[in-house]
């Protein structure tokens, strides 16, 4: 069973105990996003980004496996919104990302997640802290946008 930590000062922490959860808190997501927004996702190796990000793209209807795009930098998926996934894990700094032009993406009308974040200057972020608890139990903490979590 899915649990509510707390929502207070714009936070809202969940805690997820199997993927199902973590797929429903990516649907009750989705289901506020109009296009336009930047998501930040943060966290270890491990932590379960990329989980969250599958979790997403499928309640955006996209129909396509969901991978990282570790060595590719974005990927981009077609669905209700159109979803750019982006891994930065292997970006050294900001200016290597303008130089492959992946800043553009942050202004275009679909949904961009980013993992491993190098961009200084993301516009109004959607931000969310995955934490490990344990094999099965992940925290979120997610500010930026509000969320009513009552209804998972």
């Amino acid at each position: 069973m899915d649990e509510i930590v707390e929502n207070r000062k714009q936070i809202i922490k969940y805690i997820s105990k199997s993927v199902e959860d973590t797929y429903k808190l990516a649907k009750i997501l989705s289901d506020r996003l109009s296009g336009g927004e930047v998501v930040l996702l943060s966290g270890d190796l491990g932590a379960g980004k990329t989980t969250f990000t599958k979790g997403l793209a499928q309640s955006l209807g996209v129909d396509e496996t969901v991978t990282s795009p570790t060595f590719t930098f974005m990927k981009e998926y077609e669905g209700r919104l159109r979803l750019y996934h982006f891994d930065m894990y292997r970006v050294c700094d900001e200016d290597e990302l303008y130089e492959l032009g992946l800043n553009e993406y942050l202004y275009m009308n679909g949904v961009c997640v980013i993992e491993w974040n190098k961009f200084e200057d993301v516009p109004k972020p959607i931000n969310i802290q995955v934490t490990s608890l344990d094999d099965d139990k992940r925290e979120f903490a997610i500010s930026g946008i509000d969320l009513d979590l009552s209804k998972i």
